[in-house]
């Protein structure tokens, strides 16, 4: 019996990249029931497989290509990105678990979506509009999972894994769309969101720390230690601001 073990890199590409992935979708799906419920799903299916055949291009068009940068140099940028996206996804997570900033809500975003689309009156056949807009929103919301799938899959040297798990958590998340024939508003988007920020500063810092030369503590296993230790801080910082926030409401 052949023993094989999982590195703690793997496990937070798998998390960073699935997590990342399906809150993509989520938010790529709510816009495509709009599209296909309100001026019909044969334009809205043809803007949704362009887009993914365009995300999919991208992928195997950069992909290898960054593999042929010098190591140091890749991690030190990649490392520099996910930083910085992860702290952006961080922010808006701890707004909207702090009650500053409104939560993501598909079901508000589905009427809106909806209403622009009857504004703009009866759908003909060959529908630009709906082709547009369905490939607008897969490819935007794609794209993020992208430069994610990219970032984490080159610099960890596993792009196909990466590729495998992104195409995955996209196909999960359409099939339960599918099963269950509309936007998926009960999803705990905002913790999700939040696990990825996490996910994605902790393997920032272990990437910019491996261009500097720092030398961590069981290797790739201290990936853990910095996913506790960002979490920790996230909920610390998530409380306080609750805290100040009513605060202020009641001086107010």
């Amino acid at each position: 019996m052949i023993a094989t073990t999982v590195s703690s890199g793997v496990l937070v590409l798998v998390g960073a990249v699935f997590l990342a992935s399906a809150v993509e979708m989520v938010e790529a799906l709510t816009i495509v029931f709009a599209v296909g419920h309100t001026r019909g799903w044969r334009s809205a299916l043809q803007g949704v497989v362009v887009a993914l055949l365009a995300l999919g291009a991208l992928v195997a068009a950069f992909g290898p290509a960054l593999v042929h940068v010098p190591l140091t140099w890749l991690r030190l940028i990649v490392g520099g990105i996910l930083l910085i996206f992860g702290l952006q996804w961080l922010r808006k997570a701890v707004l909207r678990a702090s009650g500053l900033k409104a939560k993501h809500d598909e079901d508000a975003i589905y009427a809106e979506t909806v209403e622009e689309l009857r504004a703009l009156g009866d759908a003909p056949k060959g529908d630009r509009i709906a082709f547009a807009m369905a490939f607008k929103g897969v490819f935007l919301e794609g794209l993020e999972v992208v430069i994610t799938v990219l970032t984490l899959g080159t610099s960890a040297h596993r792009l196909g894994l990466a590729s495998i798990v992104a195409a995955g958590a996209v196909l999960l998340v359409g099939v339960v769309g599918i099963v269950v024939s509309k936007q998926l508003s009960s999803v705990p988007e905002n913790a999700m969101k939040t696990s990825v920020g996490v996910l994605l500063i902790s393997y920032g810092t272990f990437w910019v720390g491996e261009a500097l030369k720092v030398s961590w503590p069981g290797n790739d296993g201290f990936l853990l230690v910095l996913v506790v230790f960002y979490g920790l801080s996230t909920w610390l910082v998530i409380q306080q601001t609750k805290s100040a926030s009513a605060k202020a409401m009641v001086s107010a």
